[in-house]
């Protein structure tokens, strides 16, 4: 058997990460593409044409996880690839509301597969640095989408080129992490290597401390990425060109996720969330009342709450719920998209029935709702500390 190349799997996985978030940022572009004033899709519309990116990334991530220890972390990742090249080109064949809603689908699924593959992969090559390794991985998340934020702004506002060209840049990383991963050896997940039997999997998602980790995801999720995803329509009101605000607050946080390692050291996982849940409200709060230059600065406030979520709450699980294993993580990551899916066509109808003020106010409920959650997951695991020491 070949030696496992650690570094060009992670690096491969990154660029894997990098599709995904690409994604993510073309899909916001995409928006004033089919809106009222390109294709005529409502904003509700569109928020439905959208939503198989996050339902198809849970059915994905919840069917790959088990997957992933019975199939191999190898299968899955081949799966995620095939089914990102049908969406991308499915999304450049699209001319309605249908076609965009099947295009978005594949997109998720082949997304939700990266996360379902490649997070236990990480957690396995490196067992003793989860956290601080699952941030570096998903530093290319928001990387992904300044850069395509970017690759949008360039290709249709600057260059004045058609659409389906900045869809196309896509096949660049996919072809990249294609190549990378092709003939490699893959590690097989930690569950696998703990000998931990499935029906013990199984009661462990029972715990209720992974219960609350689910539920708070839902949250997490939500506030980042249903605001995220609909920044065309909720900024375009306060500044020029939404998406360099998007690249914005995205740059912010590949640059935090990068230095990971020295907050998880400060603030351990817990204390990460907090910080990361009070940041976000008042984030959110302060893009309701601001436009303008200092709309930046609203979204500086929070992009610094955003940051640290979607890992730091994997990173939660890997480390004190070991045993949930691959598919916990995929629970997780799928429980994150669901969300996502939800608030998607709820804040459509807030923008087109009342404003985008009102529904970025109605978002900064969830991050509120975290500041106690996070409050109460503190003390609660401090006093787990204390427990362990004392044994």
């Amino acid at each position: 058997m070949n030696e496992i190349n650690k570094n060009r799997l992670f690096i491969a996985s990154c660029m894997a990460l990098l599709v995904t978030a690409m994604t993510f940022a073309i899909r916001a572009r995409l928006e004033t593409v089919f809106g009222p004033e390109g294709v005529g899709l409502t904003l509700e519309q569109i928020g439905y044409a959208f939503t198989p990116a996050f339902w198809g990334f849970t059915l994905a991530m919840i069917i790959g996880g088990p997957l992933v220890d019975s199939l191999g972390i190898k299968k899955i990742t081949w799966i995620a690839f095939i089914m990102h090249a049908i969406g991308i080109i499915w999304t450049i064949m699209a001319r309605d509301m249908t076609s965009l809603f099947l295009a978005t689908m594949f997109v998720g699924i082949g997304n939700g597969m990266v996360e379902a593959a490649l997070n236990p992969m990480i957690a396995s090559m490196y067992p003793k640095e989860k956290t601080k390794m699952l941030n570096r991985f998903h530093v290319w998340f928001p990387g992904g989408i300044v850069i395509g934020s970017l690759v949008g702004w360039l290709v249709m506002d600057v260059l004045g080129l058609d659409w389906q060209i900045m869809v196309a840049v896509l096949f660049i990383p996919l072809i990249i992490y294609g190549f990378m991963f092709f003939g490699q050896t893959f590690p097989v997940t930690e569950r696998i290597q703990l000998g931990v039997s499935n029906s013990k999997m199984v009661t462990s998602l029972g715990k209720p401390l992974f219960i609350f980790m689910v539920i708070c995801m839902f949250l997490t999720a939500a506030s980042e990425l249903g605001t995220t995803q609909r920044i065309e329509s909720l900024l375009k009101e306060s500044v020029a060109v939404p998406l360099l605000v998007l690249a914005f607050i995205n740059g912010i946080m590949a640059l935090g996720r990068a230095f990971a390692g020295q907050v998880v050291h400060k603030l351990k996982p817990a204390g990460m969330l907090l910080f990361s849940a009070i940041f976000t409200f008042i984030g959110l709060w302060l893009l309701t009342i601001t436009s303008g230059g200092m709309t930046f600065a609203a979204a500086a406030v929070f992009a610094v709450g955003v940051t640290f979520f979607w890992p730091t709450m994997l990173g939660f699980v890997a480390e004190y719920l070991p045993q949930t294993g691959a598919l916990g993580l995929s629970i997780m990551g799928g429980a994150g998209m669901l969300s996502v899916s939800v608030v998607l066509p709820i804040m459509g109808n807030l923008m087109d029935n009342a404003s985008a003020g009102e529904a970025l106010r109605t978002m900064s409920i969830l991050p509120a709702i975290l500041i106690l959650a996070f409050a109460g997951l503190n003390v609660y695991m401090k006093k787990r500390e204390t427990k362990t020491e004392n044994n």
